[in-house]
């Protein structure tokens, strides 16, 4: 019978699926057996483009590299707050221009060797070296010397780097640095192991540059060493038997899968394959999810955003990139497209604030305020004819959200100001090397802090900066951060960002869209998985959970603080059926991308 039709064509797509999922868990399952599990796995969210500190910028990098490495200082896992690495003390000067480093006297690299002051001061004029090239050697320009020789002005013997013996470290800056300590836990400043570097340059003339962080080369003096990598796979970390604090790190393997479709890491994850999935989930899942309690969704530092080309017309008048902007309507895009908690950004800093500092606020966000812009520009809307805008492109990197989100800010555009857009996608390389040479008119962006400030999202907009890729300048802006810099007392630099951002606001070379959460599938019985603001669990902290502890975390989670999974899955939380049923609900097989992107 024809009524009959539909039903067959689900039970058959439902039996694709199921054929799909055990599939892929008997391939797991195939590769398990030919090794041990490891304590601890999780997604990266695609290949590791590299390991190299200096040259890595991703988010799944970063959180390889920290476990491998450790700086002078760390993050607290709850508090931000920067606290004692490889380094035990630090005294900073009265005028916060000198800072002298203690290093820990069992501060130790993998192979035993004892870690000195001078691996830093080394590693670090490695990373201004002009010809490293890295994209983060910027925040250091404000040591003595620094940015002369990055840009090649001077030699590396005007640095203000130096060790006063094997444990002390000074660095003298040019300018006062009141959150110096905030950037030094980013993973970028990160001591390496110079010997084993030049015996691999020695060995490998031709090519070094990739195999000085082959398993068998690399030294690290983080928690964790490096023990196996398989491209397009996996990588293999134990625990170092040499790091100061071995005694406290749980883990004794930890395994990082290479897995960039959210469908594969979602039947790992529900077969038991995978701990912990961190990604971008398919829109249409994410209500399914916020009723699971191994789902955890919250406030994230991140923003995500349009540039807009300010070189080419008319994108080169503020009033109309002023018109584009008022013209998206925010709460429609977080509650009816991404629906997992992420909040509508008038700002630039995400949630309108970090710590004590309030964001200004895009003003007149609504189609009459951005119908008014558009026509101080003397151009047509659908209420009044005047000159024709031309049409203009949506640039993104290849994946289903940010179609959908294009999609739908392309349809603002053309209801309220009757702006054409088309929509064109990239993968990933091809997508940044486009936008670094300004080859769009408007382009998908996002940025994660680096560290919870709001100058490490408003300095990005600098005319010198390498992340600003837009075209835009203004000396005004310039002028304001370079003194936000120098301030010493919050209360001091806050007015002079909200000075800034302002003028970010009213020139719009970017439109921010909607500030993150983190969203995070993570096993009941993981312990230490702290969430925070940056979405930075230490993965030297975790540890599984005995049924004790986790029946009392329950009863506290009872009595209304924070919440506790219960131990053991949900009701069918791992099985192929409950898997099936998510897959079902989100569509089938997705490539968008797990874990964070810049």
């Amino acid at each position: 019978m024809p009524s009959s039709a539909p039903a067959l064509r689900l039970r058959r797509v439902v039996a694709a699926l199921v054929v799909v999922l055990l599939a892929a868990t008997t391939l797991a399952l195939a590769r398990r057996a030919g090794r041990t599990r490891a304590d601890f796995v999780f997604t990266a969210g695609g290949e590791v483009k590299s390991l190299d500190p200096h040259a890595a910028t991703g988010v799944p990098e970063g959180r390889v590299i920290r476990a491998l490495f450790e700086g002078l200082v760390v993050r607290d896992p709850l508090t931000l707050a920067p606290a004692p690495g490889c380094a035990e003390s630090w005294s900073i000067s009265p005028d916060v221009k000198r800072y002298t480093f203690t290093l820990r006297e069992t501060a130790r690299w993998s192979n035993g060797d004892p870690l000195r002051a001078e691996d830093f001061v080394w590693s670090w004029t490695r990373l201004l070296a002009p010809q490293t090239g890295a994209e983060y050697a910027a925040q250091l320009w404000c040591i003595e010397g620094a940015r002369d020789f990055a840009e090649g002005r001077a030699g590396a013997e005007g640095l203000g780097l130096r060790a006063l013996d094997e444990r002390t470290l000074e660095v003298r800056l040019s300018e006062p640095q009141p959150h110096l300590l905030d950037v030094l836990c980013f993973y970028a400043f990160v001591p390496l192991h110079r010997a084993s570097y030049e015996s691999v340059q020695q060995r490998y003339p031709s090519t070094w540059a990739t195999q000085w962080t082959r398993p068998e080369h690399l030294v690290s003096n983080g928690p964790f060493a490096l023990r196996e990598r398989r491209i397009n796979e996996r990588l293999r970390l134990e625990r170092s038997p040499h790091y100061w604090d071995a005694d406290g790190v749980a883990l004794r393997t930890v395994d990082m899968l290479s897995i960039e479709s959210w469908s594969s890491a979602l039947n790992l994850y529900l077969t038991g394959e995978v701990d912990w999935v961190d990604g971008a989930i398919p829109p249409n899942l994410v209500p399914r999810l916020l009723a699971r309690e191994d789902f955890r969704a919250t406030p994230y530092l991140g923003i995500y955003f349009y540039r807009i080309n300010t070189t080419r017309p008319p994108l080169n008048d503020p009033r109309v990139r002023r018109a584009l902007s008022r013209a998206v309507q925010r709460a429609e895009i977080t509650a009816k497209v991404l629906k997992a908690g992420q909040g509508p950004a008038f700002s630039f800093t995400p949630w309108g604030s970090i710590g004590d500092y309030k964001a200004p606020s895009l003003s007149q966000a609504t189609p009459a305020g951005a119908d008014f812009e558009f026509q101080a520009a003397k151009y047509s809307t659908p209420r009044r004819r005047a000159r024709e805008f031309p049409s203009i492109e949506i640039h993104f990197n290849t994946s289903e959200t940010h179609r959908a989100i294009a999609e739908v800010v392309a349809h603002h555009w053309k209801q309220t100001l009757g702006v054409k857009a088309r929509l064109r996608n990239q993968e990933w390389k091809a997508f940044l090397d486009a936008q670094a040479r300004l080859e769009y008119d408007v382009s998908r962006s996002s940025w994660i802090a680096d560290y919870p400030d709001p100058g490490n999202f408003l300095e990005i907009w600098t005319s010198d900066s390498p992340n600003n890729r837009t075209g835009w300048k203004n000396a005004r802006y310039d002028e304001l951060i370079a003194r936000a810099r120098a301030e010493r007392a919050p209360a001091s630099r806050w007015p002079l960002y909200a000075q800034a951002e302002q003028i970010l606001l009213d020139e719009s070379p970017c439109i921010p869209i909607y500030s993150y959460v983190s969203q995070n599938l993570v096993d009941p019985g993981l312990g230490g998985f702290d969430d925070n603001a940056l979405n930075e669990p230490s993965l030297a902290k975790l540890y599984w959970r005995d049924s004790l502890e986790l029946d009392a975390a329950r009863k506290q989670g009872a009595k209304g603080k924070k919440r506790v999974p219960s131990h053991g899955p949900p009701s069918g939380l791992r099985s192929p059926r409950a898997a099936a049923q998510l897959l079902d609900a989100s569509g089938g097989a997705h490539g968008a991308n797990v874990g964070g992107q810049r």
